[in-house]
């Protein structure tokens, strides 16, 4: 989660302990981490995670420690990722979480900060995928929208552009579990889209805001509770 809220690529983590000499971190293993499949990770990994935040939660609230910046170099994509979004993971009291408190998290004894818990629930799930369809069509058939959309969605797996394209058409939900996984690259998508800059929604804002037209779609256009379909139909051709 901490990962996705700073819209990270899996490349910047094991290069940043890398590069920083915090550690070892693997793609295999934030990967297995995301899907919840990493079984019995040795202490390095939260080691080298625990440091990183640390490091993230000394720069300053604007813009780069000198010094951090001397010590990354040439290494111009992780500069770049970490001029756009370098989030540390606090805990609820504003301290950074260090090793410990990430392996506590890791194995179920200490829950995600409030901030990085995002809690969709299954039966919201598909309120909030009709929400997403609506607002990135503004409304409009699918076949109208489906190139540009495609072009500014910026995940390259085959898999999730065609569950992205199935859930803008209509014809599937997103789980919780994968619209939890998808929230940063929808917010780059309505960036790509010119709909707003990168970092003017938060993740937990957005959620919020597609939380309120999901309620918002359940009655549209005045419709009242069992109006029947026709007559919706009805009154949006008067109206």
């Amino acid at each position: 989660m901490w990962h996705e809220r700073n819209g990270w690529s899996q490349r910047v983590l094991p290069a940043l302990a890398e590069r920083l000499a915090l550690g070892r971190v693997h793609n295999s293993q934030l990967s297995n981490l995301r899907n919840r499949k990493l079984a019995s990770p040795g202490p390095e990994l939260f080691v080298a995670l625990g440091r990183i935040n640390q490091v993230l939660a000394a720069q300053p609230a604007a813009g780069l420690d000198p010094a951090l910046v001397q010590e990354l170099g040439d290494a111009e994509e992780l500069l770049q990722a970490l001029r756009q979004s370098a989030l540390a993971l606090l805990g609820d009291d504003g301290t950074p979480l260090g090793p410990a408190q990430l392996f506590e998290i890791f194995v179920g004894l200490r829950g995600l900060p409030s901030a990085f818990d995002w809690r969709i629930a299954e039966p919201e799930a598909a309120g909030l995928s009709a929400a997403l369809a609506e607002l990135f069509t503004a409304g409009r058939p699918w076949r109208l929208c489906r190139e540009q959309l495609l072009a500014a969605y910026p995940n390259g797996k085959r898999q999730r552009r065609e569950r992205f394209a199935e859930v803008m058409a209509g014809q599937r939900d997103y789980s919780a579990e994968e619209l939890d996984a998808e929230l940063p690259d929808l917010r780059h998508t309505l960036a790509a889209l010119g709909a707003l800059a990168d970092q003017e929604l938060s993740a937990d804002q957005f959620l919020e805001l597609l939380r309120q037209r999901a309620r918002q779609l359940v009655q549209p256009h005045g419709q009242g509770p069992g109006e029947e379909l026709g007559a919706a139909i009805r009154r949006r051709l008067q109206g």
